[in-house]
């Protein structure tokens, strides 16, 4: 008796099974209707982490640059907070330099009101310029040479430099790779639609470049 009663209740379900397979329940449109559905969700969704993976791939990017701009600015204010000394250092040997130091001051003011980095790179390579003419007053006045406050402020200004230009160089490498991705498929449509710009190159002019080297020995 048991093993009817299970024999009659498992064959409505049985036949139910078949039926749903066989197309008793669902035309062969709609079969085919719920197959690209399920199609176009796992396309969704492959699509989807794709996306996902670029962004956060050129998340990563933008931050590197961030964080190496950042570097360059901590060697940057190293600088900016030195000129003030040496320029009153040389003050005492060269007042009548009053050009050069008004130069220096307006340059000096310009990289801290830039805001932006492109603003900044201009600014701090308008004071390249000045900067070396006013270590070059040196070779004018002789006690300059002599003088022991000068030499250190000389000697910190140097490590400064090299390490403005070590941080520079990591700079222009993450901003390059930030940028070379932007210029590709799909890296400029993602940038578009998460709305992070070109990154600004740190390169000093050409006429900075080809001017003279202050020997600081």
């Amino acid at each position: 008796m048991k093993g009817e009663y299970s024999l009659h209740i498992g064959s409505p379900l049985i036949i139910l099974t078949s039926r749903f397979f066989q197309g008793g329940f669902m035309s062969y449109g709609a079969k085919i209707a719920l197959v690209v559905v399920g199609v176009l969700v796992v396309i969704v969704i492959a699509v989807g982490g794709w996306f996902v993976g670029q962004y956060n791939s050129l998340v990563n990017m933008d931050e590197k640059v961030k964080a190496q701009w950042a570097q360059v600015e901590n060697q940057l204010k190293r600088r900016y907070d030195l000129i003030p000394n040496l320029v009153e250092t040389v003050k005492g040997y060269a007042a009548h330099e009053k050009q050069l130091f008004e130069n220096i001051a307006q340059a000096r003011t310009q990289y801290f009101q830039a805001q932006s980095p492109k603003d900044k790179i201009a600014a701090s390579n308008a004071l390249e310029g000045t900067l070396s003419r006013l270590l070059l007053l040196r070779e004018a006045y002789p006690q300059l040479k002599a003088n022991e406050s000068f030499l250190k402020l000389q000697d910190s200004l140097e490590g400064t430099e090299n390490r403005i230009a070590v941080e520079r160089k990591r700079y222009n490498e993450a901003a390059q790779e930030l940028n070379t991705y932007r210029r590709q498929f799909p890296g400029s449509l993602i940038a578009s639609i998460a709305n992070i710009p070109e990154a600004a190159y740190y390169e000093v002019p050409k006429q900075e470049r080809e001017a003279p080297k202050v020997d600081f020995k």
